[in-house]
């Protein structure tokens, strides 16, 4: 494919998103079903652009002086400084030429509120200001840029050492992460899954907050610990590991499905990992030592992960979100025994998830007894966790 015939399929791709496509990544994959003749290169490269242009979608298309896919890949194009009258010239498989509407806004001096800026919507701007504080500015313009690759390095088969060293070994340059022991970060794009250090389970894929959130909960040997909303298992894995595989960790995620592939990665890890069902998890309740919330939300934290998400956010979808979470924490706290201990993590920096849950769900029953709070601007995903001490209902 051409340089422009590639920036004619990611406006394709992105007015299927526009047209109501469930995710970025469905829409790429319909697209490369319907384009055998892309090939590899060609598929990261539209994928590239695809997401970059979610990420920064307004300041994009705000420079080319549109709203749509067009205008958020030819501001993007030009932002990259690409000669965009040639990419955009009407070539076969290429977008039409320049309108002079278009000519007009890609050298005009127009300063851009905050919003378009920073890339967010615009009723989102008072919660991210407050939420955000000092931070808001760095946290914003850092979710405009590509996520970082961070591994952790699995305590049951590897140190940090020998995990570099394995990597480096097959071409992966990794840097320590400061925000959580044990992570590692690669650089973007690295072929880490393609690893033999990857396949022998010296490493995860997770993101460094995410593991700041798990080291947080203290997860210890001999324990009885809870992920209750475990996803694909990044957390329960991490909690094995920090309990040197002594003691005993279950699963459980309202959507089986989403756990799937738990079991082949806790083999691969060399970790025990229960999954459960409805009944199984009725059968812990008053039983565990720590349960590990990591609740459904905006995922406002890892917006740069997921960029589709910030837009497609509304007002009614952030209060049912919190709602939500209460519900999951009450259920949640009946799973603990007493004195035990429950982390409430989301990828969040929206304090309507992060701090209104916890006091809707116990109002002045929960004590805070450790908390961490990551943004962006700290070098990793935006994420909250708190672990909180629940007294029993009466």
């Amino acid at each position: 494919m051409t340089p422009a015939a590639r920036l004619q399929a990611a406006i394709d791709v992105l007015a299927a998103i526009d047209a109501g496509a469930s995710t970025a990544e469905r829409a790429l994959a319909a697209w490369g079903r319907a384009s055998r003749y892309a090939g590899a290169r060609d598929r990261a490269a539209v994928s590239d652009l695809v997401y970059q242009a979610l990420r920064r979608w307004r300041s994009q298309a705000w420079r080319a002086g549109g709203e749509g896919p067009r205008a958020a890949i030819l501001g993007g194009a030009a932002e990259a400084g690409e000669d965009v009258a040639t990419l955009f010239a009407g070539l076969r498989h290429g977008p039409s030429p320049l309108t002079d509407a278009e000519r007009t806004a890609l050298t005009a001096a127009r300063p851009a509120p905050a919003p378009v800026r920073l890339d967010y919507p615009d009723w989102l701007d008072a919660p991210l200001r407050e939420s955000l504080g000092p931070c808001f500015e760095a946290s914003m313009a850092a979710l405009r840029d590509r996520a970082p690759v961070d591994l952790r390095v699995n305590a049951l088969k590897a140190t940090v050492a020998e995990a570099r060293a394995a990597l480096a070994a097959e071409g992966v340059e990794t840097t320590p992460v400061d925000v959580a022991p044990g992570a590692l970060r690669a650089a973007p794009g690295a072929p880490v899954a393609r690893t033999r250090a990857f396949a022998e389970g010296l490493v995860e894929l997770q993101d460094a907050a995410s593991q700041a959130a798990a080291a947080l909960a203290d997860a210890r040997a001999g324990e009885t610990v809870l992920d209750f909303c475990a996803g694909a298992g990044g957390k329960a894995l991490a909690l094995a590991a920090a309990m040197g595989g002594r003691g005993r960790v279950f699963a459980h995620d309202a959507e089986p499905r989403r756990m799937r592939d738990l079991p082949g990665r806790a083999a691969r890890a060399g970790a025990r990992v229960e999954t459960l069902d409805a009944a199984g998890l009725e059968a812990l309740r008053g039983a565990c030592d720590l349960v590990f919330v990591d609740a459904p939300c905006s995922g406002s934290g890892s917006w740069r992960r997921d960029p589709l998400g910030k837009w497609r956010l509304t007002p009614s979808r952030l209060a049912a979100l919190a709602a939500l979470q209460a519900e999951i924490l009450r259920s949640a706290a009946q799973r603990l025994r007493p004195g035990g201990r429950l982390a409430y993590a989301t990828c969040s920096v929206l304090t309507e998830e992060t701090d209104a849950p916890v006091a809707a769900a116990f109002g002045d029953a929960a004590r805070t007894v450790a908390s961490l709070t990551l943004t962006p601007a700290d070098g990793a995903d935006g994420f909250s966790c708190r672990i909180l001490q629940v007294a029993p209902s009466p």
